[in-house]
C-alpha cells in the first residue's frame, strides 16, 4: 500500500510537468514556464516531457491549473465539513434529507439522491462547456482576483505562483486525505479527535 500511495504521489507530480520549450506566454501576459518552478525542485520533469514534447506543454498547464482549482476548492468543503459546519435546511426535502445528515468523508457522497448528482454533473458540464471552457488554455476568465484587475505582471506573477502551488498542495491534500479515510476507517475529524497522526497506524494514537 506505501509503494502504490508513493507511486501515485509521483505520478500527480509527472503528469502535470511543465515544458521548457514551446509557448511560455498565454493571455495572463507572464511567462507560464516560470509559474509554478520552486525551488529546490525548479522546473520539474522527471519524465522528460519537457524536451520530447513540448507541444503538449499549454494543454498540460491547463488540466494542472484547473485540477489544482478543484482541489482547492474540494479540501476547503472536506475540512469545513469535518468540522461539523452545514447549511441549514434541506439537501432533499422529497427524501426528507437534510444538509446535517449527510455523513462526513468519502462516503457523504453515497446520501445525495441519485437526481441531486445529476444536478451536479450537468453543472460540471455548464462550466467545461460554457463558462469556464476547457478549451481555454490560459486560465483567465474575466473575474480577476476577488473581482480586481491586476495589471502588475510582477504581482500577477506572484499570485498565479501561489495559486499554482497551492493547487498542487490541494492535490496532494484531497488525495491523501480520501486515501488514508479508506486505510484507517476514520474521517478527518476522527483522526484528529483520536490523535492519530499516522496513516500507517492502527487508527488509534499518534502511531
Amino acid at each position: 500500500m506505501k509503494l502504490a500511495v508513493a507511486s501515485l504521489l509521483i505520478g500527480y507530480a509527472a503528469a502535470f510537468a511543465p515544458s521548457r520549450a514551446g509557448k511560455s506566454s498565454t493571455a495572463l501576459k507572464v511567462n507560464e514556464l516560470e509559474i509554478g518552478a520552486t525551488a529546490p525542485l525548479g522546473v520539474y520533469d522527471p519524465l522528460g516531457w519537457l524536451d520530447s514534447e513540448p507541444e503538449s506543454f499549454e494543454r498540460r498547464r491547463a488540466v494542472e491549473r484547473k485540477h489544482g482549482r478543484v482541489a482547492m476548492a474540494a479540501i476547503t468543503g472536506c475540512i469545513v465539513h469535518n468540522n461539523h459546519i452545514t447549511f441549514d435546511g434541506y439537501l432533499s426535502p422529497s427524501a426528507n434529507l437534510k444538509f446535517s445528515d449527510v455523513p462526513t468523508g468519502v462516503d457523504g457522497i453515497r446520501a445525495i439522491p441519485a437526481a441531486g448528482l445529476l444536478q451536479i454533473l450537468f453543472f460540471f458540464a455548464l462550466v467545461e462547456l460554457a463558462w469556464m471552457p476547457a478549451s481555454q488554455y490560459d486560465g483567465d476568465y474575466g473575474v480577476g482576483w476577488f473581482g480586481d484587475n491586476i495589471e502588475d505582471p510582477e504581482e500577477k506573477a506572484r499570485k498565479l505562483n501561489a495559486e499554482m502551488n497551492n493547487g498542487r498542495a490541494a492535490m496532494m491534500g484531497i488525495m491523501g486525505n480520501m486515501v488514508v479515510e479508506v486505510m484507517t476507517g476514520q474521517t478527518m475529524y476522527e483522526q484528529y479527535a483520536a490523535g492519530h497522526i499516522s496513516p500507517f497506524g492502527d487508527g488509534e494514537g499518534v502511531f
